[in-house]
């Protein structure tokens, strides 16, 4: 590996951690990077998986004022984005590169619609009840929500490429908070998705081990400068960019 392919990898890594705490889609910078560099495909996501850890990590710190506002729900996404990636984890090490190249993008597609309109699809959902006043916010995680968080969670473990912005979509469709909060706990669920395979494929997967080192030495500094960003980014302003993010990674991965 050159001087030059190690500088574009930490480069990769600094940027996909900002991306990690903003928009959620982190590994369309840095998995890229590391097959133009030529490292095989299922090296390359193993590897960016595991060096992507401390981003969430730092990102993750970042957004502490938030995560503590909500503990309970904070746990929750722990638990299911954990177990969830366990089963992703399995399915990248047994089925064939590339299962899901087709249905991966509409996936993505359908959820930036989700996070776009989510604002008027809960105040349609709240209108439906005969006394929309009269409901409780929804600040723990329902069975849908749970079972949908642990597909995200699978997902993740599997590949990772825009989770982060599916994971917007369930959070925010299935709980009533503020969207800052509902980044910080995205920035958590990629995190737990990524600890649980990373561990998994630290044992039975091939893995860049200088990439990963330089993934995460630049993923660190970017989760924690990402985590600043997001939490000062206007809520329309962060789902507009989030939605292009998306939409971005969704057309990138039909090409």
């Amino acid at each position: 590996m050159t001087g030059l392919e190690q500088v574009a990898i930490l480069a990769a890594g600094l940027v996909a951690g900002i991306l990690t705490s903003t928009v959620g889609v982190a590994s369309l910078v840095s998995f890229p990077v590391l097959l133009a560099i030529g490292i095989p495909p299922v090296v390359a996501n193993a590897s960016n998986t595991v060096g992507l850890i401390p981003a969430g990590l730092s990102g993750s710190l970042g957004y502490r004022r938030e995560l503590r506002e909500q503990p309970r729900v904070t746990w929750s996404v722990v638990a299911t984005c954990a177990i969830g990636s366990i089963g992703g984890a399995a399915l990248l090490l047994c089925l064939p590169a590339g299962v899901f190249e087709l249905v991966v993008p509409w996936l993505i597609l359908f959820t930036c619609l989700i996070v776009g309109a989510q604002p008027w699809i809960s105040r349609w959902l709240r209108s439906r009840h005969e006394d929309p006043d009269s409901l409780e916010p929804r600040t723990t995680m329902s069975p849908v929500t749970t079972f949908f968080a642990a597909l995200t969670g699978v997902y993740g473990g599997y590949f990772g490429a825009g989770s982060g912005v599916m994971m917007m979509a369930v959070l925010g469709l299935g709980l009533d908070l503020e969207l800052r909060v509902v980044n910080a706990l995205k920035t958590l669920a990629v995190l737990a998705a990524n600890v649980i395979a990373g561990l998994i494929f630290a044992f039975v997967a091939d893995l860049d081990l200088t990439a990963v080192g330089l993934l995460a030495a630049g993923s660190v500094v970017g989760g924690y400068t990402g985590a600043h960003i997001g939490r000062r980014l206007p809520p329309t302003l962060l789902r507009i960019l989030i939605v292009l993010a998306g939409i971005t990674a969704a057309i990138v991965m039909l090409r």
